[in-house]
């Protein structure tokens, strides 16, 4: 196995990133690699993943979905009780990172974390599905489990209590991560791979290429 992977080879001719052809502002850049990874039929192009570090200092890892972005920053909804919920109320910093391997991009965003306002994550949460609405109230998300059946008696159970209007649980909702990193990275040839950054400075984003 390990020669096998040893031995994984791409070369990345798609495209190129040049400081003079990008946006000034990282969110204008970042709309536009969205919208093309949509037009483009991605699979799960708002997929992204969400790193967070608990008062051990251990990082974790897991993928949510972007539903939100805008000046204020990028929001995603989950439970607040969560393994990333709990270590965000410790350290409320984290890092994104989209990967849309057909067009061999990557997106990193790093920034401030905070919680959305009541009347968002309301809003948000009355546009979901009543399957995903009941599962946010049957789901004790990171805890451990007796097995499946846990998970299905407990969404019977929140039917039966709220049937077709169930309300926001008070443990789930948005968050929003406030940039002041960016990072654009475009696969080239012969691992020569373009990467601009764009960091806040005095209020201001400051462009700089990374090497690769």
């Amino acid at each position: 196995m390990d020669s096998k992977l040893a031995d994984l080879r791409k070369s990345y001719e798609r495209a190129e990133l040049d400081e003079t052809a990008s946006q000034a502002d990282p969110l204008q850049q970042f709309e536009l690699w969205l919208q093309q990874a949509l037009d483009a039929q991605l699979p799960e192009p708002n997929a992204m993943t969400v790193a967070t570090v608990g008062p051990d200092g251990r990082p974790s890892t897991r993928v949510v979905l972007i539903k939100g972005c805008d000046a204020r920053g990028i929001v995603w909804y989950t439970n607040y009780h969560s393994r990333k919920g709990r270590e965000l109320a410790v350290n409320p910093f984290a890092a994104l990172q989209f990967h849309w391997v057909e067009l061999e991009r990557v997106v990193r965003i790093e920034g401030r974390v905070e919680k959305t306002s009541d009347a968002e994550s309301d809003a948000y949460f009355a546009s979901r599905p009543l399957d995903s609405r009941l599962g946010a109230w049957a789901s004790p998300q990171s805890e451990v489990i007796h097995g499946r059946a846990v998970l299905v008696a407990n969404a019977a159970k929140a039917g039966v209590r709220f049937g077709l209007n169930p309300p926001r649980p008070p443990h789930w909702g948005g968050y929003r991560l406030v940039p002041d990193r960016w990072e654009f990275w475009q696969g080239r040839k012969s691992r020569l791979h373009d990467r601009l950054q764009y960091r806040l400075q005095d209020g201001q984003w400051v462009r700089e290429r990374l090497a690769p």
